[in-house]
């Protein structure tokens, strides 16, 4: 499992400025060339090849005036404003690329698409502004891009909306303009007791798009030594900023786990799970919870943890609606962070477009002990194993936004506590290891209307151990429509315990199905 970013979402919200642009787009391109056709069907057919021919990693290294750069000097480096692709053309976006060095050390091909006609965009020195430090040659070679982002009209071209960047990552924003977790083109033996492999986007081509256009067209091209694969994205940027993404995978060999649809993301602390927090800072996450609206149309809210052991938790399922990493508060007092924004991460939302049949959503939580690391993924992985000689196509829609695009008629959980059991106060009080008390605060859907004095009951399920007094009530405050579930749990041992709960009434559930994993003290 990849150890976070090493400070990688900073490279992903720095103002590095600049880009290439169309006039910077002529002079990379070659007097007189008239490009490669280009088609989704020719990728594929790209892809297949790869994976018929043996693994050949990135070649070469980078150059040793970069290979020394420290964070200051990658930071240097920056574009030229002028320079974006399509600057200047009056198209609703611009394009501008990412340098090599630092963590970031193997090129990728970047192609410009028109008229079905691939175009390389071709490396130049002149395209970049460097800092005083660095000793830039005069001829330093047709060294390929990092990465690249996208700028939106919308915005005055000031922020990007969306950018790829590193391995087969990729991170968007909403209406906050914030970045925080990302995705990823595929996992592979996530969560196993072995190391993890980290597929890459080795080319893109980014179609130009049409005057007035609200989305625009990204293909890559995808290689590992257990896979390859050819991707497009079709994004619109907006309030919640949405991509259409069609993966076609083709094994070279049998794969033992594929993680279809991965999100990553990071939980340090926050009022669930206090065991790092050491910190003036009440909360540090990215994300709170895992989402997961099931294919019976089930909606179960599990809030992460920072386990002490690495862990993985299954929820099988037949061709689920969806599910996503969320960042539901959003409370600045809870963070108390004016650097980096934890309220104004957003979420993102997996929706398939299509049934994936059987399989399970994992969730593999992590120890970290900073907020640099990437401790939370959760991904789809199908029960269909994948073998050499397979085409395997996976349709699905992603969500960058501050709410899913579909909300729960149910109440959803807004808050979980966990803490010493017992009565608060009382001398007959059990000792903290022996009882744990959990509070489960629900809000919005029915509860929102719903007369305090109507008998609403907690449904509390447990793997182990035993629950002990639960109770439902609302939180008479004014302004404050929340109504509280908690019990006691004991005897549990130190073996993890599994538990559930919801709250009813006599017509039937009110709320979406806690669930969390306890891992008792050891």
């Amino acid at each position: 499992m990849i150890t976070r970013r090493e400070l990688l979402w900073r490279l992903w919200g720095a103002a590095m400025g600049g880009a290439l642009g169309s006039a910077g787009t002529r002079k990379v391109r070659a007097d007189g060339e008239v490009g490669r056709p280009f088609s989704q069907a020719w990728l594929r057919t790209e892809a297949r090849k790869l994976a018929a021919a043996p693994y050949r990693p990135p070649q070469g290294d980078l150059p040793a005036w970069l290979r020394g750069l420290d964070w200051d000097g990658y930071q240097s480096i920056r574009f030229r404003p002028g320079r974006s692709l399509w600057y200047g053309t009056g198209l609703p976006f611009q394009v501008r690329l990412f340098h090599l060095g630092l963590f970031f050390r193997h090129p990728v091909a970047i192609h410009e698409v028109v008229d079905g006609r691939a175009h390389p965009v071709r490396y130049a020195k002149d395209l970049f502004e460097f800092g005083s430090a660095i000793d830039v040659p005069s001829e330093p070679g047709e060294l390929g891009f990092a990465g690249f982002r996208v700028h939106v009209a919308a915005d005055g071209f000031d922020r990007d909306r969306f950018a790829f960047l590193g391995a087969s990552y990729f991170r968007a924003v909403g209406e906050t303009l914030q970045y925080g977790l990302s995705a990823r083109g595929l996992a592979i033996d996530t969560g196993l007791e072995k190391p993890e492999e980290f597929p890459e986007f080795r080319s893109f081509w980014l179609e130009r798009p049409t005057p007035g256009a609200n989305s625009i067209l990204v293909h890559a091209l995808l290689d590992s030594p257990s896979v390859s694969g050819a991707y497009t994205f079709r994004v619109r940027p907006g309030a919640t900023t949405v991509m259409d993404v069609e993966a076609w995978l083709y094994p070279r060999k049998t794969i033992e786990r594929v993680g279809i649809a991965p999100v990553t993301s990071m939980f340090l602390h926050g009022e669930n799970d206090r065991r790092v927090a050491d910190d003036f800072r009440p909360e540090i996450h990215d994300s709170d919870g895992l989402s997961i609206r099931t294919g019976a149309d089930e909606w179960i809210w599990r809030p992460l943890v920072n386990s002490p052991r690495p862990r993985l938790s299954g929820f099988s399922e037949e061709s689920p609606r969806g599910f996503g990493l969320l960042q539901r508060d959003r409370n600045f007092d809870h963070y108390q962070d004016d650097g980096a924004n934890y309220h104004l991460r957003p979420s993102l939302w997996v929706e398939p477009l299509e049934k994936w049949g059987r399989g399970a959503i994992q969730l593999v939580e992590l120890p970290t002990a900073d907020e640099t690391s990437d401790n939370i993924v959760v991904f789809w992985s199908p029960e269909e194993g994948f073998a050499p000689g397979q085409e395997r196509c996976f349709r699905y829609r992603l969500y960058w936004g501050s709410e899913p695009p579909l909300q729960s008629p149910a109440a959803r959980v807004v808050a979980t506590r966990i803490g010493w059991g017992g009565i608060p106060g009382h001398k007959d009080r059990p000792p903290p290891q022996a009882s744990r008390k959990f509070v489960i605060d629900f809000a919005d859907g029915p509860l929102a209307d719903l007369p305090w004095e109507t008998r609403v009951e907690p449904v509390v399920a447990a793997s182990r151990g035993e629950i002990r007094e639960p109770a439902a009530r609302p939180v008479r405050t004014p302004g404050c429509r929340i109504w509280r579930a908690n019990f006691d749990l004991t005897g549990t041992g130190v073996e993890p315990v599994d538990l559930r709960c919801y709250l009813r009434d006599e017509r039937g559930p009110l709320t979406e199905t806690w669930v969390y994993r306890w891992s008792p003290p050891s």
